[in-house]
């Protein structure tokens, strides 16, 4: 694949991944405007590998405070870090399990531009609706058991392209009464071991190929992927010190209606 057609996706996807508007829906988009006959999966895990690495650096303090606390968990002593690290594990196990058994499904049939624009718009309202009506008192010191299912069983929702995964386990912990930034946080660490998951089986069959230009590629992809992640993160949080996510539901309703009347030929 050409160096600017990687370049273009790597962006998308830092730009994308963790803000509440869906990474999946904006690489498909941008694929199909490239006029590109496929995204390649490898690429598609490897830009989200650059972001897994994002993620990882600026949330490291969070990264140490749980594994300290897994270490204390393991010789008896009861830590919040360990307590953070379980309810993650725990949230994660829906997305797993329902990733291996619809990913033919989606792979086959819910990888096209009108899934990806009834989507966008679908969500885009829920996550309005979410943040209108959920309170903002909780912090995730507060987080439990039930809550945690609950938002990893909304993250299975972010495997339908244009659902996103940030959007929709964001909505869940606004129902739910958490701090919008407490929410994104959440939704930020919860995106390390789904993405971490991905990218261990990608790395395997990019062994497997042996063919340098493809790991080159990917490499690239995940390297402009990172710092342009590293960036969203680090703004995102900023924005909502101030605002709420408003911004981000008319950004999907724009684009849902732009991509569903060039779907349906309204120009």
């Amino acid at each position: 694949m050409p160096l600017f057609e990687i370049a273009v996706l790597a962006i998308i996807q830092g730009i994308t991944e963790f803000l509440p508007i869906s990474s999946s829906g904006h690489l498909r988009l941008g694929a199909e405007m490239l006029g590109l006959s496929e995204n390649t999966l490898i690429l598609d895990v490897a830009v989200h590998v650059g972001t897994l690495f994002a993620v990882a650096a600026y949330f490291w303090r969070d990264l140490v405070f749980m594994i300290a606390g897994l270490f204390d968990t393991a010789r008896g002593r009861k830590h919040d870090g360990g307590r953070l690290a379980g309810y993650l594990v725990l949230a994660t196990i829906p997305i797993i399990i329902a990733g291996f058994f619809a990913q033919e499904l989606i792979e086959n049939h819910l990888r096209t531009l009108e899934v990806v624009g009834w989507t966008t718009i679908g969500f885009g309202l829920l996550l309005y609706l979410g943040d209108r009506l959920g309170m903002t008192i909780l912090k995730l010191e507060h987080l439990t058991i039930p809550h945690a299912l609950v938002i990893g069983i909304a993250q299975v929702l972010a495997l339908i392209p244009g659902t996103s995964r940030a959007g929709i386990t964001i909505t869940a912990a606004r129902f739910l009464g958490y701090d919008r930034r407490e929410a994104a946080r959440f939704s930020m660490l919860m995106s390390i071991p789904a993405i971490a998951g991905a990218g261990l089986l990608i790395g395997l069959r990019l062994i497997e190929t042996g063919d340098p230009v493809l790991t080159r590629d990917a490499l690239i992809a995940a390297g402009l992927s990172f710092a342009t992640a590293l960036v969203a993160i680090a703004l995102f949080l900023r924005w909502l010190k101030f605002a709420g996510f408003g911004v981000f539901v008319i950004y999907r309703l724009a684009l849902g209606a732009l991509i569903l009347s060039w779907v349906y030929g309204a120009f």
